[in-house]
């Protein structure tokens, strides 16, 4: 006899179904008020995330369950995207009042390691790269995304070059061709691998222009690297088909990384001399001592800059003559300062507005930085100077008016909470708010006529979501309670009841505060589609800002810390005195001075200097600090040095401690 075939809820049956779709995920299942994950998700999400591990029935039998209330969702994401899974989020599609039987449920959004707009999960002051990465014969082609800022990155080169830019950028998340190898250096990355068509050139062309808006791609200088833009292109695929992002009008161009013009450092050097990251857990890198920066933005391009040193000495020069300026106006540059710290991370707030995700608060986060924004840009204007080391800022006045004067004063985080838009707006929403509002007065006034009516001072009339408006009294008053009330629900020390007055109450409130919710919603969804035409200018800002807060950052390092301005130029030499390693003197005890040292090297007297001592001598020290020194000379900061020649470098390697 056939053995009989299992049977299961319909529930599970769709369940099922969505999953198949998104068997490399784990899947947040919206079940009611509750995030559920079912079998082998239920046990990772139970394990990660500390939570009770159950069973559910399914038919003739049981299946593990493990969930979490949907409003904590963003507390609980994050921990499983560090934890490195990719999460399918499947939420209810149809209002369950509305439907009889399995409500209709899909996937909204694919969280990975590497596309995501959840704060908890991104690191303020770092990029959260998505890498694309294609091969042909022995080239490689890779393109770098960061979906929260909106940046946009692309290379070609041999295998060592192109590990040399995973590792200096250190991606999230790296996505290539099913059919190819991935190279033995990145296995332990976070991998996924895509289907062969999503790296295909004619069709990264095309999602390309079409993003961009343009009819080639040579004004962005990439019309040379076919694989980058095959990886490009496979990247709006990975955004688009699998993680249902389709809403990136914040990616507004695409940028060659072009390591000519950078000092480079292999990724030993980068550890040995720690640049990014401590040898120490408890130690700090050299960004972590000289990150002054005030905004995300700031903290980003630093991170940038540290990491790809300038060879031009022009631009190092235009660097530091901003530093320069800012220490000789002292004033100017904490008045400055105090506005920069009141500026919110607006690359991420503009991914958010084209992704359709920013709360009221976060546009009211915006609302004030670009006031700031504008009043940096008066105190900028009377200095002519400044605009030869930094471009100007971008007028947003009417911007500004606009979210002035739709958006009230202060915002909730959820649009639901309500009270967002100003009154004088519309019409309609004020005279529903009037509704509201005399409807606030009528329950006092009722609540008052029915105590002196039935002697019960302690009666009550209260709302929640299930039973809606009613009356509560006591079971010690029960015996008070008039003919005309009708029993609602019995608890354990009272009784609750509706009458028809109260009835009719709750239809009309309820409706206002329904037309409310939509109307304030229309109009919210219209004040950010307004805000969304002045991107470009937004970004541009942002980027300014950004290098000014660099700048200020550096300005106040040299003055703290006895910064020198160092002498750039295309020579063959290195001459520093009284020059100091910023990590370890930042690490003495209190009161205990860097003992500094002199270094000269050139190509002609003194190429090459060995250095000999006992262990713990200092030998690896003054290594380490020449590099360090140079390194930060090349990044347009000032030095730890009474004075610092240098002729600029275009590589630096170390094997120090190896």
């Amino acid at each position: 006899m056939a053995k009989a075939t299992k049977k299961e809820t319909p529930l599970m049956t769709q369940y099922n179904t969505i999953k198949a779709k998104y068997p490399d995920a784990l899947l947040l299942f919206r079940v009611g008020d509750f995030y559920e994950t079912f079998g082998q998700d239920a046990v990772r999400t139970s394990q990660i995330l500390g939570i009770v591990l159950t069973k559910r029935a399914n038919g003739d039998g049981h299946i593990e369950l493990a969930g979490f209330p949907h409003h904590s969702v963003d507390s609980y994401l994050p921990k499983l995207v560090r934890a490195g899974i990719r999460v399918a989020i499947c939420d209810q599609l149809e209002d369950p009042k509305t439907v009889k039987g399995i409500v209709k449920r899909g996937v909204t959004e694919l969280v990975t390691p590497g596309v995501t707009f959840n704060d908890q999960v991104l690191t303020s002051k770092k990029n959260n790269f998505l890498l694309s990465l294609h091969k042909e014969k022995e080239k490689y082609g890779i393109a770098m995304v960061d979906v929260s800022t909106g940046e946009f990155l692309v290379s070609e080169g041999n295998l060592d070059k192109i590990l040399h830019i995973i590792n200096t950028f250190d991606p999230s998340e790296i996505i290539y061709q099913r059919s190819v190898q991935i190279p033995d250096q990145l296995k332990n990355r976070n991998v996924f691998k895509l289907e062969d068509w999503a790296y295909q050139y004619n069709f990264a062309y095309e999602k390309l222009t079409n993003q961009f808006r343009t009819n080639s791609l040579k004004g962005f200088g990439v019309e040379s690297l076919p694989l980058a833009i095959t990886a490009a292109g496979a990247i709006f695929a990975y955004l688009v088909e699998d993680t249902h992002h389709k809403l990136l009008a914040h990616i507004t161009k695409i940028q060659i990384i072009p390591q000519e013009d950078y000092l480079m450092m292999d990724h030993f050097t980068l550890r040995n001399l720690e640049i990014v990251y401590p040898s120490n857990p408890k130690g700090k890198s050299l960004l972590d001592i000289i990150d002054k920066t005030a905004t995300p933005m700031g903290g980003r391009l630093l991170r940038r800059r540290i990491i790809l040193p300038l060879k031009s000495v022009e631009e190092i020069g235009r660097r530091l003559s901003l530093i320069d300026f800012l220490n000789e106006n002292d004033q100017l540059k904490y008045e400055i300062s105090l506005l920069l710290r009141a500026i919110s991370d607006l690359d991420r707030l503009m991914g958010k507005l084209a992704a359709e995700k920013i709360s009221p608060k976060e546009l009211g986060y915006l609302r004030q930085s670009l006031i700031n924004i504008q009043k940096i840009k008066g105190l900028i204007h009377p200095h002519a100077d400044v605009l030869a080391w930094l471009e100007p800022l971008n007028s947003l006045d009417e911007l500004i008016d606009l979210l002035e004067n739709h958006l009230n004063e202060e915002l909730p985080v959820n649009l639901a909470k309500g009270n967002v838009i100003k009154q004088n707006i519309s019409e309609e929403l004020d005279h529903l708010r009037g509704l509201q509002n005399k409807g606030r007065g009528f329950l006092d006034e009722m609540c008052h006529r029915e105590v002196e009516r039935t002697g019960i001072t302690s009666l009550k009339i209260d709302f929640n979501n299930v039973f809606g408006y009613f009356i509560e009294v006591r079971n010690t008053h029960k015996d008070k309670v008039p003919s005309d009330w009708i029993r609602k629900q019995t608890l354990v020390n009272a009784e609750r009841y509706i009458t028809e007055e109260l009835k009719e109450y709750e239809s009309q409130i309820l409706g206002a505060e329904e037309k409310i919710s939509v109307l304030e919603n229309q109009l919210y969804r219209k004040v950010c589609s307004d805000t969304m035409i002045y991107m470009d200018r937004i970004q541009e800002n942002s980027n300014i800002i950004a290098q000014l807060d660099v700048a200020v950052g550096f300005s106040e390092l040299a003055v703290s810390e006895s910064y020198t301005k160092p002498v750039l130029n295309n020579s063959f030499s290195i001459d520093l005195k009284e020059a100091r390693h910023p990590i370890i003197e930042n690490a003495l005890p209190l009161g205990e001075k860097y003992i500094p040292n002199d270094i000269f090297l050139d190509k002609d007297s003194q190429q090459i200097i060995m250095v000999t001592g006992p262990n713990m001598a200092g030998k690896s020290a003054i290594l380490r600090q020449t590099a360090i020194v140079c390194l930060m000379a090349q990044i347009g900061s000032f030095v730890p040095a009474k004075y610092a020649e240098i002729g600029v470098l275009d590589k630096i390697f170390t094997r120090v401690g190896a």
